[in-house]
């Protein structure tokens, strides 16, 4: 009896951990095929070489190239941007959205 409800036990905690697994499957399909569509955009409206520095600015930066990314896009679809970004005009984007630095200067006194 008592080896009995412990199968059942089991079965349902391992029918749980599939549904679980099934659901964070279908998450990171979702997340994959979302990616794709965001990296074929941005292979329409950038030009190899920026798209080169996308990338490797993603390296450090994830986050930032990330919200990057998704300006363009939004640009890209509202019709603000017209001909493929250039390497040039992407560089002069990100220092508009690189947060200015501060200089601190320690004087002796």
């Amino acid at each position: 009896m008592v080896d009995d409800e412990l199968e059942l036990l089991r079965q349902k905690r391992m029918q749980e951990l599939a549904q679980q697994q099934a659901a964070g499957m279908r998450e990171e399909e979702a997340r994959q095929e979302i990616e794709a569509q965001k990296q074929a955009i941005l292979r329409q409206i950038l030009t190899p070489e920026a798209r080169k520095r996308l990338n490797s600015l993603k390296m450090a930066k994830p986050e930032f190239v990330e919200q990057v990314e998704l300006q363009l896009i939004t640009l890209a679809q509202s019709g603000r941007i017209k001909s493929p970004v250039t390497d040039e005009q992407l560089k002069a984007v990100l220092a508009q959205l690189t947060p200015k630095k501060r200089d601190i200067k320690i004087r002796r006194i």
